[in-house]
């Protein structure tokens, strides 16, 4: 099929978003970051970083297996369904959402981004109160909202991340886009490799289930560090409230679920728009 000016004007907005994340291009003080980071793992034995990112692979599988089988999940999969009868009444599955246009599909993307941006600004004022419970599970709470954010997101497009194929390409989602910024290009050309060797309507994944490596670990590290600086300014009270720590929390998080909701909208749409014209794009 070919596509329509909306949507070659959107396949153009996709492409110049492509090209900025060639453009970026890092500071000074990030490659130092960067080089002592991998100073750093370069003193770690080869089968420990080994062992360890295997875990943290596990780790992202289990719990993304965890969140798709929920029942807050599955509630979210049916008002998915049911806000696309308004557009469509034929409606009956997840499958049948591909039958709406571009810009039926983008609105009930955007409803889920919006509220999953809320959910991390709120996230992260909770976290900068300074509380080290709350402190503590930041980073698995940001996992999991984000995760479920990008899992929300493939569902609007009518992909059933519950079978093995889309499960691990919405994990590779994830992955690109939690991605240093002078990264994410590789995490995106990486997922468009993964559409152009894919079959039709594929269910069983046959690429590579290992994903995380030094490059990943500087955005957990990063959170880590964040919630040290929170920690610091627990006790500088502005009106009786950290407003410093939870300004920089709410913030940082907000950004951090902007950036992958960002990246993983623009990757289903590309894939929406790949497979209207027979995958040629």
């Amino acid at each position: 099929m070919v596509l329509s000016e909306r949507e070659k004007k959107v396949l153009e907005d996709i492409n110049h978003w492509r090209e900025q994340l060639y453009d970026y291009e890092l500071t000074d003080f990030q490659m130092t970051y960067d080089k002592l980071l991998e100073q750093s793992f370069q003193l770690v034995p080869d089968e420990v970083r080994t062992e360890f990112f295997a875990k943290i692979d596990n780790w992202l599988f289990h719990l993304h297996a965890v969140i798709q089988g929920t029942q807050l999940q599955m509630d979210a999969r049916d008002r998915i369904i049911t806000s696309a009868r308004a557009f469509h009444d034929e409606v009956d599955q997840l499958s049948d959402l591909k039958n709406l246009t571009l810009d039926q599909l983008a609105y009930l993307a955007d409803h889920q981004i919006a509220k999953h941006r809320v959910y991390s600004f709120a996230q992260g004022g909770l976290v900068g109160t300074g509380g080290l419970l709350l402190v503590g599970t930041d980073i698995l709470t940001m996992t999991i909202i984000n995760l479920r954010a990008v899992q929300l997101i493939a569902m609007t497009y009518g992909y059933e991340t519950s079978t093995p194929y889309e499960m691990m390409l919405s994990l590779k989602v994830f992955h690109g886009a939690t991605l240093p910024k002078n990264l994410k290009h590789r995490g995106w050309e990486e997922l468009i490799e993964e559409l152009d060797g894919a079959t039709d309507n594929p269910f069983f994944y046959e690429g590579t289930d290992h994903f995380v490596n030094e490059a990943w670990v500087k955005q957990p590290l990063k959170q880590i560090l964040k919630g040290f600086v929170i920690f610091m300014f627990r006790k500088k009270l502005i009106q009786g409230l950290p407003l410093v720590g939870m300004t920089i929390g709410a913030s940082m998080n907000y950004q951090f679920t902007r950036q992958v909701t960002e990246f993983a909208h623009k990757f289903y749409q590309y894939r929406y728009l790949n497979e209207k014209v027979g995958n040629e794009l």
